[in-house]
């Protein structure tokens, strides 16, 4: 959330005087940052936002809410220290535009630190207030009303970051739930020697590189200065975020009771791997999207061979596009 939400997306949207003004502090660790897109009412619709953001004189005037920030408050009782915020500055839903917020801005607050997370605990989430917060206009990222491109490019990164969690979750799993089949007795034998246990542990190994193999080939095809990496950005956290959370499964059952507590780890690791099928775009939208782009890619491949054919209409040839 902070090196890529943040970082990244101010290095690749900012000016050079604004990533010369904040990059340094975040780069080094001194401030805590991240971004905010997400809403109480407005998750996966994202374009549906309702926080605005008014020009007036050498400011801009933001009223809203967001949800679900990451890095939102590090103790409960303040905010973090910087935030690139997404608002609307005009009449249709792509009319967005996006602001680093500061900690101590007037009329930016902590709404509330959320609690009783299911997983992913060690991550500060929070609700942040905007009421007639006053942001001077330099802090606008980019030009007002182009950052739907920043919003879905960045989206197409997080998404291979994600995804990268995943697999981080199934590495671990398959390390536990080896290390505990292969020492653990059963009816006189290692646990690993029935096969139940086998495909459990086969299975998520092979998964596992599949998703490896997938994570690593659409991060070296990602260009971070454009949009278009869509489908695979899409299709990578849908497999691996389902991959993740099967293997945690599956190491929960290969370790019994003890797998259903926290001394073994692997119970966290499932919580945890839930948030990657909803965080970050849920595999609802990641459906939607692959469908929808896949239908497109169709669509051009056939007006290509309709633009090969050619007729003969007397001395002339003609292509039909």
């Amino acid at each position: 959330a902070h090196s890529m939400l943040f970082v990244n997306n101010l290095a690749r949207n900012g000016s050079e005087a604004q990533k010369r003004q904040w990059l340094p502090a975040a780069v080094d660790g001194s401030k805590l940052c991240g971004m905010c897109m997400s809403e109480p009412s407005v998750g996966t619709d994202v374009l549906g936002m309702k926080t605005t953001a008014t020009r007036q004189g050498d400011e801009y005037i933001i009223n809203g809410a967001k949800m679900w920030i990451t890095n939102g408050t590090p103790d409960g009782a303040e905010t973090g220290d910087a935030y690139l915020v997404y608002a609307r500055t005009g009449e249709t839903s792509r009319d967005v535009s996006l602001f680093l917020v500061e900690k101590g801005t007037p009329g930016f607050s902590l709404g509330q630190k959320i609690q009783d997370k299911c997983g992913m605990r060690a991550s500060m989430t929070a609700e942040l207030v905007f009421q007639d917060c006053r942001v001077p206009a330099s802090h606008l990222i980019g030009e007002e009303g182009k950052a739907t491109l920043c919003m879905m490019r960045n989206l197409e990164i997080e998404r291979v970051v994600l995804a990268a969690m995943s697999l981080g979750i199934a590495r671990r799993c398959i390390e536990e739930m080896n290390r505990y089949a292969r020492d653990r007795q059963a009816f006189g034998s290692r646990l690993n020697s029935f096969g139940q246990i086998q495909r459990f542990i086969a299975e998520s190994y092979a998964e596992y590189q599949a998703g490896r193999s997938y994570v690593y080939n659409v991060a070296r095809h990602l260009q971070l200065d454009s949009a278009g990496n869509g489908l695979d950005a899409d299709g990578v956290k849908l497999y691996c975020g389902q991959m993740g959370k099967n293997v945690a499964d599956r190491a929960i059952q290969v370790m019994g009771g003890y797998g259903y507590v926290g001394e073994y780890n692997v119970e966290r690791l499932w919580r945890d791997a839930k948030l990657l099928e909803i965080g970050g775009g849920t595999n609802e939208a990641h459906h939607k999207n692959i469908v929808r782009d896949l239908s497109r890619q169709a669509r051009c491949a056939g007006r290509k061979r309709v633009g090969a054919t050619a007729t003969l209409h007397g001395n002339e040839l003609r292509l039909l596009v």
